[in-house]
């Protein structure tokens, strides 16, 4: 497995490089994207609150190789074409941000609702009260699903390999149909995928701990 990894490590830190990347642009945009169909969600516009909630029931619903071969194969056909990397991260993101809004929106409620009266009774927006008075509440409360999330969508990169994404699945799978040495091959992937999440579950944990005691 050494002699593996020391004769296609410039194939694998290429494919890591594209996974670390992806995962990183999917992890910033689902979030904003995430939080702001969860404030949606809640808005008092019935209009605005169930088109916040179809696109939840909807993403959340679907495969997400569903999503990724929309905008791989029918999308160009249309509109736009997007090559697989683009395809991956933008299926990625929409599909993560579903389960953050829903993970978020629980949040949310859990604020006690005198935060809200009290931050509009002060002088604050209702914008201005959700950045800076109910949300920082609410992400403590949900850091744990959130790391969930952010976890699985680090696994769930790995959909860039059905579209030629160049990730790192994608550079495993070249590796494994020329060398046919598929354990050692996979091994090596499966490393570089905990190298990505370990650290990202002991700083959630680590978040949740140190949010709980303050």
């Amino acid at each position: 497995m050494a002699e593996l990894f020391s004769s296609y490590s410039s194939e694998f830190f290429e494919g890591f490089k594209f996974t670390l990347y992806a995962s990183f642009l999917a992890l910033i945009f689902s979030l904003l994207i995430g939080t702001l169909m969860a404030i949606l969600q809640l808005s008092h516009n019935s209009v605005i609150r169930n088109l916040a909630k179809a696109y939840v029931a909807f993403f959340r619903n679907i495969p997400l190789l569903i999503i990724v071969m929309f905008f791989y194969v029918v999308a160009p056909m249309y509109f736009y074409s997007f090559d697989g990397f683009q395809a991956g991260t933008i299926g990625l993101t929409i599909y993560t941000s579903a389960f953050i809004a829903e993970t978020v929106r629980s949040g949310i409620q859990t604020v006690p609702k005198g935060q809200m009266e009290a931050g509009l009774s002060s002088g604050f927006s209702y914008a201005e009260t959700m950045r800076y008075i109910v949300l920082p509440q609410a992400f403590k409360i949900v850091v744990p699903p959130l790391g969930n999330q952010f976890i699985n969508l680090i696994k769930n990169s790995s959909i860039l390999a059905m579209v030629a994404g160049l990730d790192l699945m994608y550079q495993g799978d070249l590796i494994a149909s020329t060398t046919f040495n598929t354990f050692g091959t996979y091994i090596i992937v499966g490393l570089f995928y905990l190298i990505l999440t370990l650290p990202l579950s002991y700083l959630m944990n680590y978040l949740d701990k140190h949010w709980a005691s303050v």
